[in-house]
């Protein structure tokens, strides 16, 4: 059964739009972690977390604190370490954890999903009109746009 044009497009509208709705929800979530992300270098979002644990004793320097660690009082004799960590709330914490996922947790399957599904709707949108047509002409123009200012922040 051979595809027409017209029938490939429709096929493509209807997948488009239902996978559109599905990923809602996910976009929703990357978006709000995405521009939480982009003030991790300040204190916005976090709040302070006071952290006690033990460590190794005796020990004639510490490692290096982690970003946003404050207040460090180390106990040689006992090993405690004390200090004051700026942390995001636990649920935008688990939000950002699922933005940054990498290879190594579960969760990169869910980022390499949506990362095709993105492509998918890349590729997609220009089924939505007609070649010969001024929107379509109108959408090319401004893909070159979005991809010129993209390299121009890069570039920058």
């Amino acid at each position: 059964m051979a595809l027409n044009n017209r029938e490939i497009s429709n096929k493509v509208r209807v997948y488009h739009r239902y996978l559109g709705f599905f990923l809602t929800g996910i976009m929703f979530m990357y978006a709000l972690s995405g521009i939480t992300l982009t003030f991790r270098d300040k204190e916005y979002f976090k709040k302070e977390v006071f952290i006690e644990k033990v460590i190794e004793k005796n020990l004639k320097e510490l490692p290096p604190p982690g970003r946003g660690v404050k207040n460090v009082e180390y106990n040689k004799t006992t090993g405690k370490l004390k200090y004051i960590q700026m942390q995001p709330p636990k649920i935008l914490g688990m939000i950002e954890k699922m933005h940054k996922a990498t290879s190594s947790t579960p969760l990169y399957f869910l980022n390499v999903f949506f990362g095709i599904a993105l492509l998918f709707f890349v590729f997609s949108s220009y089924w939505m009109f007609l070649p010969q047509t001024d929107i379509f002409r109108k959408a090319i123009y401004f893909t070159l746009g979005g991809i010129a200012l993209s390299l121009l922040m890069i570039l920058i």
